[in-house]
């Protein structure tokens, strides 16, 4: 039979086998946190895997492994995914005792061990989105991912395109650069804005920089999700498709370009401009071309003389050795 004719075997079935997960990443899956703030708990010493304290961030973890933290054991949690009509006065945050209403108020009480996906202030109100999986929420709030934020604004003086632009080119807040992507007037009180970073009261602070006291906040698009149709006060699970839809924002928006530094100045030496400093020699030159030809004969004709006074003062004491 010739070799053509033969069939070939299929290599063996083989199942997929389970692969170990950084131990950050499985206790931001587990629903207690971001993986940043993971990490913390790990440091400290707070983490014990299979009875041994864990303080290595490298440390991998399997399903079957004993994970606890302060004591008490996790797992790695179905994620859930919940988005909600925060009202105004509401705090975001899972307990403060300074705070008479907290956001996790308005939930049920098997959604107590979700964290919020980026943060609206008590005075602020809006789209909140709240899940367990913090690789998801990594994704969606890094500021390199571009993800839109969408705000209506309501202000106490009309809005004018001189302090439009002002919001585009940037404030100085926090140690960085605070800016707004797009500006849309839609009254002369109300504007939509939208952002890609996260800075701590960042419009507020922006809009008080430049005269404007906010008298409304409200979010009303994260992404692709919108807030129209839910209700003040109200949340429901998100849908298959709006999840899904976050998902392929998250992973085909491009990261931010970086800006190209700028060139460090010459130093200016007083008396004498910048253009008339040294400049340095091409590469391959010697240390003796790189000296302007008066310097050189300078240079050569100290030599020269130092070389002579030398030269007698040897002869002289060889002399005076012969005299004795």
């Amino acid at each position: 039979m010739p070799l053509s004719s033969k069939k070939k075997l299929a290599p063996p079935a083989t199942q997929p086998s389970i692969q170990p997960v950084r131990v950050n990443r499985f206790l931001a899956s587990a629903g207690l946190g971001s993986r940043r703030s993971c990490e913390e708990d790990i440091l400290e010493g707070r983490v014990s895997i299979n009875g041994s304290v864990c303080r290595n961030l490298a440390t991998r973890v399997m399903p079957e492994d004993d994970v606890r933290v302060r004591g008490r054991q996790v797992h790695q949690a179905s994620h859930r995914y919940i988005l909600l009509h925060k009202p105004s006065g509401y705090v975001s945050t899972r307990s403060d005792r300074y705070a008479a209403r907290t956001i996790f108020d308005l939930l049920p009480s098997d959604a107590s061990h979700l964290f919020h996906v980026g943060r609206l202030d008590k005075d602020s109100e809006g789209l909140l989105l709240l899940t367990n999986d913090g690789l998801f929420a990594q994704n969606l709030l890094h500021p390199s991912r571009g993800i839109d934020k969408e705000y209506e604004v309501t202000l106490d003086q009309p809005f004018t395109p001189k302090v439009a632009a002002a919001l585009k080119k940037g404030i100085w807040m926090e140690g960085s650069v605070a800016r707004i992507e797009s500006v849309k007037q839609l009254s002369p009180y109300r504007i939509k804005l939208v952002l890609h970073q996260g800075l701590k009261r960042q419009i507020r602070v922006m809009l008080g920089t430049l005269g404007f006291k906010v008298k409304r906040l409200i979010r009303i698009r994260l992404g692709p999700i919108k807030l129209h149709g839910l209700a003040l006060g109200r949340y429901r699970d998100l849908k298959k498709e709006e999840l899904e839809a976050l998902r392929q924002t998250t992973s085909t928006a491009a990261p931010k370009k970086l800006r190209p530094k700028k060139a460090i100045p010459r130093i200016q030496l007083a008396g004498r401009s910048s253009d008339r400093m040294p400049k340095a020699a091409p590469k391959g030159r010697s240390e003796r071309e790189q000296v302007s030809p008066r310097k050189k004969e300078r240079f050569t004709t100290r030599n020269t003389k130092s070389f002579q006074k030398k030269g007698i003062a040897t002869k002289e004491r060889k002399e005076r050795k012969k005299r004795f």
